[in-house]
């Protein structure tokens, strides 16, 4: 499509994803010089479309973005008052007590929220200033300038026929041009993990890994809630099988967030995530908090996993990665959304500096400073180990080890281990299909326990269906092929959307891809044993519409 002819228009900045790190990099250079250009270009319908979170926020990001956010009537009302950590068996649990934990574990002074809501109010404060904000815009490209930096992005291109021609409502979308171009995609964004490639900024680093969180929103019993309760939980029913675990959060109004994660490295190709999520709320603790209530909303994404040792090179010419498209998450908190608003304050800073001195589209290594030697490294560096010694030595230890050496890192400043590496990337620790038993699943009942479509029909998601495919095949044959015979083909089972299909036609297995069940996960784009499924943006404001998520 190089030859299509496109508007440009003219910025500061350009900033890729309105979640908390892009809304707090636009409100952050508003505040250092009221009179810069700044553009915020979101794919979702709305600001908060596709913001899905473990919803525990830390407010030390927000407090360093907008320290009045209390007087402003920012949505975090729920503050944390109770903190549970439960192994599970498969009848019965055992609480962890709470004074071995490190004291970064402690979630008093946190607020259980909606991350979607926050985001809103944070677009409405970065409109205030000036910023401009353009929900339902999707970034297809990015611009290179004529030195080979990051230049711009091409945004809103509508219409394409399903084999990617122009249609009759052809519409080639803009170019929006910056100084610098600020990349706050989330996990696995298709222009971060492009930028990654051509500039080589995972070289020397250990490989991104990653996880799958499903959540469900649910409205119980007034007389179980208990507003401002959190809950975490090990154990059954991943067991042996996959690293992983629960939150339970009660917000306000009878409702409480229901997720599960399951870290993508397992290797069992027959283990079906969704499934895992729906079986664990038969266990009998969870199943008595959830029996009368009713599930309202379902979503579903990938979270980075791997950590400090993972977190690619932030900087290339005229390009930073923010928040979760590095990889800011902190595994045993599952906190990232304060990471990520630390890393739009410092990024924002470190433009300022540069556009102050006339420079652009050069690399901003104040942003890559301020990162690793600021309160974001510090954060990642604490709980660095706790990832790859439960890939490598299992639950049990990594709970005794892990919790060593977080408290060894919070008080001495070191840890005995160094840094441990992750090993293999999450698509190559899928084994062959032969070396495991298939796992026999109960069928979901419709009361506590779901299937996927009926699910993914309280995600909001829609999309327009003459649009072509944004899950690309490297190969057309490669599921049916090498995946099938060699893995089971584990796309019909990692997707929590039901995308992926083996039918028969004509006597032959024939993969199907519906992609307008996609909630943009892009856990097919990670999992993948082959590494031949890659997630594009679709057409903006395709995809899920979370309610309050």
């Amino acid at each position: 499509m190089a030859e299509i002819e496109r508007e440009a228009m003219e910025y500061d900045v350009v900033i890729v994803g309105a979640g908390p790190a892009g809304l707090s990099a636009a409100i952050r250079l508003k505040q250092l010089d009221a009179d810069l250009q700044v553009v915020v270009l979101e794919k979702g319908s709305e600001v908060g479309a596709h913001i899905l979170s473990g919803a525990v926020l830390d407010p030390c990001g927000l407090n360093a973005v907008i320290p009045d956010w209390k007087e402003k009537g920012a949505p975090l009302n729920v503050e944390v008052k109770e903190d549970n950590f439960y192994m599970l068996g498969e009848a019965g649990h055992v609480r962890i007590p709470n004074f071995p934990m490190p004291p970064l574990m402690n979630n008093h002074g946190n607020y259980i929220v909606s991350m979607g809501n926050v985001c809103r109010w944070m677009a409405e404060q970065a409109e205030e200033m000036g910023v401009e904000i353009f929900p339902g815009m999707a970034c297809s490209e990015l611009v290179y300038g004529d030195k080979g930096e990051v230049k711009g992005v091409v945004a809103g291109e509508f219409g394409k026929n399903p084999d990617g021609t122009p249609g009759p409502a052809y519409e080639p979308g803009m170019e929006l041009h910056g100084k610098y171009v600020f990349l706050g995609e989330g996990v696995r964004g298709s222009l971060s993990k492009e930028v990654i490639a051509k500039f080589g900024l995972s070289d020397g680093k250990e490989p991104q890994k990653y996880g799958v969180g499903m959540k469900e929103i649910w409205e119980i019993d007034p007389a179980k809630h208990k507003e401002g309760t959190v809950t975490h939980t090990m154990g059954w029913p991943l067991g042996s099988n996959a690293g992983g675990g629960s939150f339970i959060y009660h917000l306000d109004n009878n409702q409480v967030y229901v997720g599960f994660v399951v870290h993508l490295n397992y290797k069992n190709p027959h283990l079906f995530p969704y499934m895992e999520f729906q079986r664990f709320k038969h266990h009998p603790v969870v199943a008595e908090l959830l029996k009368g209530g009713k599930r309202v909303a379902y979503g579903a994404r990938a979270i980075t996993e791997g950590g400090w040792q993972s977190m690619p090179k932030l900087v290339a010419p005229g390009v930073a990665l923010l928040g979760c498209s590095a990889g800011m998450v902190n595994v045993p908190r599952i906190k990232g959304n304060h990471n990520a608003m630390l890393s739009g304050k410092a990024a924002a800073e470190a433009a300022y500096e540069a556009i102050k001195a006339e420079r652009s589209g050069d690399e901003l290594a104040a942003y890559e400073t301020d990162v690793r030697d600021g309160a974001i490294g510090k954060d990642l560096k604490m709980v660095r180990n706790v990832k790859p010694m439960w890939s490598k030595w299992g639950l049990t230890a990594s709970l005794a080890l892990g919790g060593l050496d977080m408290w060894t890192n919070n008080l001495l400043g070191f840890s005995f281990f160094g840094t441990l590496g992750h090993g293999k990337n999450d698509a190559e620790a899928t084994e062959e299909a032969s070396k495991h038993k298939p796992i026999d699943y109960p069928k979901p009942d419709g009361v506590l326990s779901f299937d996927r479509l009926t699910n993914v029909s309280f995600s909001m998601t829609n999309h327009e269906e003459s649009q072509p495919c944004h899950l690309r095949l490297g190969n057309e044959d490669t599921p049916v092929r090498v995946n099938l015979p060699k893995f089971a083909e584990p796309a019909q089972r990692y997707c929590p959307a039901g995308v992926y299909e083996v039918v028969e036609k004509d006597g032959q297995p024939e993969f199907v891809i519906n992609f307008q069940n996609c909630v943009h996960c892009k856990t097919c784009d990670i999992k993948d044993p082959s590494q031949n499924i890659t997630w594009t943006t679709p057409q903006g404001g395709d995809g899920p519409n979370y309610p309050n998520m």
